[in-house]
């Protein structure tokens, strides 16, 4: 089992950095390909909903990379010595809307690193804070929870482990969960990280049974439902990953609720939920 020394990890609380990035309409109309939707690509128009994942993404070169496709560790984020990084959650608060043509800066900073002890063995979670900025003010504000796992959690990776829920939902969609749409998403983000797209790696390395759904994609697909239901412009989106979630087949996506306040999940392929949220509306 790897040894970290928490207290070392911790120096990294309060450090920062700064990023910048613009929304070109091409990138607009690729992220809106994935989802099978359109909006104005001409600039002052609206951004879609969950492109705000898509924007300054860590970009290192091909010698700066791990074994995992990922950007070595250290740097920005500390270096937790367990194998398993992950999304665990987070809220995301709109103060102001993305537009296309933004030149936006995002700031970001550590604000937490902790130590666990979970069911697989021991856990830490680094929660970083997000603000993009544009010329018209602050757009919006995530709080970020990363999770650091160990790799033996063979149990919980296999899909319906979780319960199905029993919630009767108002509204459900379904989403081909195809090899292709994770390529592409990985590709929009420069997403190296080699559990979206590469299966063999996926199976033999890190031991899961496919290839595993991005968590910020399944929470695009959340969003977006959200924004159809709901009449008045979405004020925070609380969301929390309760399990992997694989390509294959098909998954859902699903609501209750209404004005004010909507409750959301997504379903994998045998009605177990992976990612549940919540929006809060204007």
């Amino acid at each position: 089992m790897p040894i970290f020394d928490i207290d070392h990890l911790r120096t990294w609380i309060g450090r920062a950095q700064e990023k910048s990035d613009s929304i070109q309409p091409r990138l607009v109309e690729s992220f809106n390909a994935i989802f099978n939707a359109s909006s104005g690509l001409a600039l002052g128009d609206p951004a879609p909903l969950g492109i705000h994942w898509c924007l300054a993404p860590d970009i290192a070169p091909m010698s700066g990379l791990g074994p995992d496709g990922h950007p070595a560790r250290g740097g920005f984020l500390p270096p937790v010595a367990l194998p398993r990084r992950m999304w665990a959650g987070g809220q995301v608060d709109y103060s102001g809307g993305l537009r296309v043509g933004d030149i936006i800066t995002r700031r970001s900073r550590i604000e937490d690193v902790t130590e666990k002890l979970g069911r697989s063995g021991p856990l830490v979670f680094v929660t970083v804070r997000h603000d993009y900025l544009t010329p018209h003010g602050t757009a919006l504000s995530e709080r970020q929870d990363i999770v650091y796992r160990d790799q033996e959690i063979k149990a919980a990776a296999r899909p319906g482990m979780q319960p199905p829920t029993s919630v009767a939902a108002d509204h459900s969609q379904s989403i081909d969960a195809t090899a292709t749409l994770l390529f592409r998403y990985s590709a929009l983000t420069f997403n190296g990280h080699r559990i979206h797209y590469d299966l063999p790696y996926a199976i033999n390395e890190e031991d899961y049974p496919g290839l595993v759904f991005h968590g910020p994609l399944q929470a695009t697909f959340l969003l977006r439902l959200a924004a159809e239901i709901s009449d008045a412009p979405l004020q925070s989106f609380g969301y929390r990953s309760v399990a992997p979630l694989f390509a294959g087949g098909q998954v859902s996506i699903h609501a209750t609720g209404g004005a004010g306040g909507i409750n959301l999940w997504v379903a994998d392929q045998h009605g177990a939920p992976t990612m549940k949220a919540t929006v809060a509306s204007v």
